[in-house]
């Protein structure tokens, strides 16, 4: 089956503006505009609405809304006219700080009458989780800053879920051992039990509240940990590459997109911007109860993108972004 590949526009950064690279892949393509975005580590979708939301760590790091329906895209956050309304829950964070933003995972809890609450992995200038407010109501969805929680000291984050109520949960990526941290109103950090894995990354939780599903990246499996039950419950799926990230699909199915490589000096390579020959980006569905997983994407290195990280469905395609100078999205055919 051939694959049909489009880049999507993201401009109003300074980057560059119109290309039409994948007929030059061996991929069947469209023409879609682009402007960069690099690298791209987080989407997610906005509900209800014909929006996604991305996060890009060029420059200062931004956060993006892209247009499902024509694929144009707008700078949310830093911009000279974005809003703040401090929330009195994250009263210890020092204010907003559009500086050094480097946005990094994203999380969107669901709200009321087109407004959600979006949840940023910030690295640069504080290493937090920063709080937004998503108005989706008319038009292109509007940021307003609401607060931040500074990370355990010592803790570097991945990825974040949002939980039941006004917590969330974050992976500290750290090899052979890492592990993942819970925060909730008035209780703060606290390490969630049995979560220690080698190299814990890309998370999502279930919309009961009652299990995490955690990246393995180093173990090359997707984890299910169970959450606020004793004893502690635990087991995975192999799928065979690394996962960077894992996202609900619409059908129930979660995505866990990553990468595989030949060796790991084929890796310090692509890092290094010196050739990424044998990276192969990917991306499985896996069953979240009987834990099966199915190969649905993969896609070799090219001049064009590098290494993805992570997966989303919109309608019936398969939006994957990346890192090591993966500047845009790729769309697959949902199978």
């Amino acid at each position: 089956m051939a694959l049909r590949v489009g880049i999507v526009g993201l401009p109003n950064v300074g980057k560059s503006t119109l290309f039409n690279a994948l007929s030059e892949a061996g991929a069947e393509a469209a023409n879609y505009p682009f402007c960069t975005i690099e690298p791209n580590v987080g989407v997610v979708p906005v509900p209800d609405a014909p929006w996604v939301l991305a996060a890009g760590m060029e420059d200062d790091g931004y956060l993006y809304a892209i247009d499902t329906r024509t694929h144009e895209s707008s700078v949310l956050f830093p911009t000279a006219t974005y809003g703040s309304r401090p929330d009195a829950i994250y009263s210890e964070c020092s204010g907003p700080v559009t500086g050094g933003f480097r946005p990094h995972g994203l999380s969107l809890r669901p709200g009321m009458n087109g407004r959600h609450t979006l949840y940023v992995v910030r690295h640069g200038a504080r290493e937090a989780i920063e709080v937004f407010e998503v108005d989706a109501r008319v038009g292109a969805p509007r940021l307003t800053w609401r607060g931040c929680v500074e990370a355990p000291a010592g803790v570097t984050f991945n990825s974040v879920t949002a939980l039941p109520g006004r917590g969330f949960a974050a992976t500290h990526f750290n090899r052979p051992v890492g592990e993942l941290w819970e925060w909730q109103p008035g209780d703060g950090w606290v390490e969630v039990p049995g979560s220690e894995w080698n190299g814990p990354n890309g998370l999502v939780s279930s919309p009961d509240g009652r299990w995490f599903y955690i990246g393995g990246w180093g173990t090359l499996s997707l984890v299910r940990l169970s959450r606020g039950q004793t004893p502690v419950q635990q087991d995975s799926v192999e799928v065979g590459f690394h996962i960077d990230n894992v996202r609900w699909a619409p059908d129930g199915s979660l995505l866990a997109a990553g990468h595989m490589w030949d060796d790991d000096a084929t890796l310090g390579q692509c890092l290094g911007g010196q050739g990424c020959d044998g990276v192969t980006s990917r991306v499985a569905k896996v069953d979240p109860e009987r834990l099966t997983a199915e190969e649905i994407v993969r896609y070799p290195s090219n001049e064009h993108f590098l290494m993805g990280t992570v997966g989303l469905q919109v309608g019936d395609e398969i939006w994957l972004g990346g890192i090591a100078g993966a500047d845009r999205i790729v769309r697959f055919p949902a199978p």
